[in-house]
């Protein structure tokens, strides 16, 4: 009997150090993965600060997916708009911009009531309506067209940065990355003719 009790602490205890190593592996992962990603956010608002760039954000927390039915552009009531949370959310991105002492020279957003509202909550510069970056959600058939139109206007944006405040469709087809709300794709012209942007980071929402 004495011998099957030590065993079973024997094991009891290896149980406990292999779950302890576990813990402890994890804490390290995270803690690197945490180190790795704020060196990258550094050098993404480094680059900020030198101008010439385009910020595309998927407009703050809204919840559900699409529209209802009939929604009117015109006519915030009909259609998803962004919750309390994600309000706040648009208000720290704007924060974080102000601090990270990046020049914001234009704010262009969707006619979407939850896009206007998050790029009037961030309250970095004057807010432009910008058809070209309305959601095609709806409609695909709209996306080369609008894509194109965004690829033309960006290829003159010398040494500006502009905030487009869109949708994950319209930022998907213009970079190939499906974002998260509040989340910000920097990128830069690519200088060549197919109006391709290149990716120089990303900031998730505050």
């Amino acid at each position: 009997m004495a011998t099957m009790e030590a065993i079973a602490r024997c094991r009891d205890a290896g149980v406990a150090a292999v779950r302890r190593s576990a813990w402890v592996f994890g804490l390290l992962v995270a803690l690197l993965v945490s180190a790795t990603t704020g060196r990258a956010d550094d050098a993404v608002w480094e680059s900020l600060r030198q101008g010439g760039h385009v910020l595309l954000m998927r407009h703050a927390l809204a919840p559900g997916t699409g529209d209802p039915a009939g929604f009117v552009l015109e006519d915030c009531a009909t259609q998803r708009n962004l919750s309390e949370a994600g309000r706040a959310q648009a208000r720290r991105v704007g924060d974080r911009l102000r601090a990270e002492r990046v020049r914001v020279d234009r704010v262009l957003s969707s006619r979407w009531c939850r896009a206007l509202e998050t790029a009037r909550l961030m309250d970095v510069a004057p807010v432009e309506p910008f058809p070209p970056i309305d959601s095609f959600f709806e409609d695909r058939d709209d996306a080369p067209r609008q894509t194109a139109a965004v690829q033309a206007f960006l290829g003159d944006l010398g040494d500006r940065t502009i905030v487009l405040v869109t949708h994950q469709v319209n930022i998907t087809a213009l970079t190939g990355i499906f974002p998260k709300s509040g989340e910000i794709i920097v990128a830069k012209p690519g200088g060549d003719a197919s109006g391709d942007l290149v990716v120089v980071g990303r900031l998730a929402g505050s």
